[in-house]
């Protein structure tokens, strides 16, 4: 994995808004509505060359496909997995429904749960696991990198990456049915995901582990005190690690952040309460929300937490909670303060999420993400003249 050895390197968290074309097509799959396999298959890869170019035009030196095939972060993968059925899902209450954040925003979660493409709703099917679990996404997978070494053929740029989800995520997502304890049906989606994340590594990408749950676990479960939490994410990592076996921290980067929320966040878990849990994760860079108003007064973290020798930092300099566009001098200050406490070689800029994690969820409006990632490329070059003394 590339440092910033010689400027600030750009990168962002991976999902990115689909063309509408492509975006009806992806739902009317979920929704088990006509479409064409092929026209999808074909209009995916063309729209992974578009989606790679605007990133090489914006200025973002470590790519990824924008996870244009996916119809979301988490259950892309139930289809590459044996063993799981959907069902339509009994529940209607979304994301947020009995969070902290809705039990004290009542008003506000009603209100925006109404808004055209509003982050938190009910997912249309509960996937169910009925059978022993396995990867069988080989072509698929493929297929993804297939297209996006394609792409990057086309362009400069420094480094590719591929995002993947957590053991633990998916678990969280999916119920159980089949194994005998929760753990055993943790322990078997682990092994299952090991053999996407050696593809992604073998391919020549860097692994990307998507795990938001560690972070905005405290949020989800009102019940649970922080501590409680503490105990859920050092599982959480431990069960990481096993799926991680023999894949070097070098090529895995991991991110996590408290989701797709343009609400109030004043009960978001603060970084100092899991930096320590989440630095014994086997991976060579950490990705995290720093570039919103709940978290960019964070960096004064890594003033009392040391940074393990040959890690880097990819904070949130950008973030997918407004559509406010960020000035380039701002998001140059916050990586100096970063560089500052870290050393700059140890620092990418990077952004607080995804900006299209579901196909059915954009709060950011799709000209903007772009706008937002070329102040991201401008704020990089302002903050590595003002490291390095030079453009």
């Amino acid at each position: 994995m590339k440092h910033s050895t010689e400027r600030i390197l750009t990168t962002h968290v991976g999902s990115l808004p689909r063309p509408p074309d492509l975006l009806e097509m992806i739902q009317a799959k979920e929704q088990s509505r006509p479409f064409d396999a092929q026209t999808l298959a074909a209009r995916v890869t063309s729209a992974v060359a578009e989606v790679v170019r605007k990133q090489a035009e914006a200025g973002i030196d470590i790519m990824a496909d924008g996870e244009m095939g996916r119809f979301g972060f988490i259950p892309y993968v139930n289809e590459r997995l044996s063993g799981l059925e959907p069902r339509p899902n009994p529940r209607s209450e979304g994301t947020w429904a009995r969070s902290r954040e809705h039990l004290a925003f009542p008003e506000y979660y009603n209100w925006a749960a109404q808004m055209p493409g509003a982050a938190g709703g009910a997912q249309r099917n509960q996937w169910v696991c009925t059978g022993p679990i396995a990867y069988k996404g080989q072509e698929t997978l493929k297929r993804d990198i297939d297209n996006l070494k394609a792409a990057l053929a086309q362009v400069r740029h420094e480094e590719a990456f591929m995002p993947a989800v957590s053991p633990d995520q998916l678990a969280g997502w999916n119920k159980n049915e089949y194994y005998k304890t929760d753990e055993e049906f943790r322990v078997a989606i682990a092994d299952a995901l090991r053999e996407e994340y050696r593809a992604i590594v073998d391919a020549g990408l860097v692994l990307q582990v998507d795990d938001p749950q560690l972070a905005s676990h405290y949020t989800t479960h009102p019940e649970l005190d922080i501590a409680q939490c503490r105990n859920v994410a050092s599982a959480t990592v431990e069960l990481l690690n096993h799926a991680l076996g023999g894949i070097p921290p070098e090529r895995v980067r991991y991110h996590t952040c408290y989701g797709i929320n343009m609400g109030p966040r004043v009960h978001d878990l603060e970084l100092k309460h899991i930096v320590d849990i989440m630095l014994r994760i086997n991976a060579g860079a950490y990705s995290f929300e720093a570039g919103n108003p709940r978290h960019e007064h964070e960096w004064k973290v890594w003033e009392e937490v040391k940074l393990p020798a040959a890690k880097a930092l990819i904070p949130g300099v950008i973030t997918h909670g407004s559509n406010f566009v960020e000035h380039p001098e701002a998001i140059a200050q916050r990586i100096s303060r970063f560089a500052q406490v870290v050393g700059r070689e140890n620092v990418i800029a990077g952004a607080d999420c995804g900006f299209a994690s579901f196909s059915t969820t954009c709060e950011v409006h799709p000209t903007v993400v772009w706008a937002k990632l070329a102040a991201l490329g401008e704020g990089a070059r302002i903050a590595t003249k003002e490291l390095w003394g030079r453009a």
